[in-house]
């Protein structure tokens, strides 16, 4: 039910109806919460943003952005990814500031679901994505969708309208290119 009346949201939404954002958070707020604290968990110790700062922030952008979502499922995907768009440019606006920013290591298995006892440093992972979309959008939204979403392989799969063998064969061939990507980057 409530994943029909946020579509329905959605929809109304896309066609300039702007009270229907206000609608719609109450439907999507706790699965956004819930992804802004695992992008938080991955940053450092002592993190200005908040998961609350970090949900209102990517949320405002969408909704006033506009958008064509497909569903709340969709929605939240994309969601995701603004707030590692948020939290990238939060990153570099502190390394600039600083001057000399310090670089987290980053190992490929913390792609493979989000966890809680990893630094990530979101700035090479924003580049490195950005590369890869450059390259192939489709390996882009796998990474974005299993990572920064916490969707299944199954549920990716879905989303995506390929098969599941697909879809995780695409997985590991993006963990290893990421690795590869990642580890060049904090070489340099």
């Amino acid at each position: 039910m409530r994943t029909r009346a946020a579509t329905q949201l959605l929809r109304r939404i896309h066609d300039g109806d702007s009270s229907a954002a206000d609608d719609l958070l109450p439907l999507v707020y706790e699965q956004l919460r819930r992804l802004a604290q695992r992008f938080i968990r991955n940053e450092r110790d002592r993190h200005t943003l908040q998961p609350t700062a970090l949900v209102h922030e990517a949320y405002l952008k969408l909704v006033h952005g506009g958008g064509d979502w497909a569903d709340r499922e969709h929605f939240c995907a994309v969601a995701a990814t603004a707030m590692r768009q948020i939290l990238s440019n939060h990153a570099r606006g502190k390394r600039a500031a600083k001057r000399d920013g310090v670089r987290a290591d980053v190992s490929i298995d913390q792609l493979a679901t989000p966890s809680g006892d990893h630094s990530i440093d979101l700035i090479a992972l924003d580049e490195a994505l950005t590369k890869l979309s450059e390259l192939d959008e489709r390996l882009a939204r796998i990474v974005e969708l299993r990572f920064f979403s916490g969707l299944t392989m199954d549920e990716i799969a879905d989303h995506l309208k390929m098969s599941r063998r697909t879809a995780q064969r695409d997985w590991r061939w993006v963990r290893a290119w990421l690795s590869n990507e990642l580890s060049e980057e904090l070489e340099s």
